[in-house]
């Protein structure tokens, strides 16, 4: 009889370590969810700041056509790539890095083009406009690291053992995290 109610509370014990582990995995996987939902909250700051700017400049530069209308494309596509929370695979993640760089590009070669116009560099909308824009690039570097820094957190504590015995029978599978663009170690080349 004793024997018998010994193994049922240690059963109980390890029941309640499996339920804590599980709850403990769910929710790092939960937090860098939500952080990824940050992340693109913070892109699409960007992509309503954009139709703004290129009103701005198109009132002082008309003839530079081309380059609104690359901006305009590129925010289009920036939009259009999204991901599910729950698909935070390594190439979901290149393929949104991928959209948001070419409208980084579009966006570096409309500023490049308003370096010509001294009256558009002094109104104040395009320059309220442009000081919005760089705080959210800032926005959106530190909302990928903090992406990153609750990802890692998360892969770490599911690859740990014994999470990792249990992370894979509840389905637990790593996330893929940010990483820099090929290239992106080398300062951009600036002529005048």
């Amino acid at each position: 009889m004793k024997s018998k109610k010994g193994l049922y509370i240690l059963l109980g014990i390890l029941a309640l370590i499996v339920i804590f582990m599980f709850n403990r995995m769910t929710s790092k996987e939960v937090s860098a969810e939500t952080q990824w939902a940050d992340v693109e909250s913070a892109y699409q700051r960007r992509a309503d700041l954009i139709p703004n700017l290129v009103a701005t400049v198109k009132g002082y530069a008309a003839h530079e056509k081309e380059t609104l209308e690359g901006v305009i494309k590129a925010r289009s596509e920036a939009t259009k790539t999204s991901i599910n929370a729950s698909d935070l695979t390594p190439e979901s993640i290149a393929k949104f890095q991928e959209a948001q760089q070419g409208l980084s590009g579009a966006l570096s070669k409309l500023l490049l083009t308003v370096e010509r116009y001294p009256d558009l560099k002094a109104n104040r909308n395009f320059l309220e406009l442009q000081s919005q824009l760089e705080g959210t690039e800032n926005r959106i570097n530190v909302e990928r690291n903090r992406f990153n820094d609750l990802t890692r957190e998360y892969n770490i504590y599911i690859r740990k053992f014994p999470m990792n015995l249990f992370a894979g029978i509840f389905g637990f599978d790593e996330m893929a995290t940010f990483k820099a663009n090929p290239g992106s170690e080398k300062a951009p080349k600036v002529e005048f």
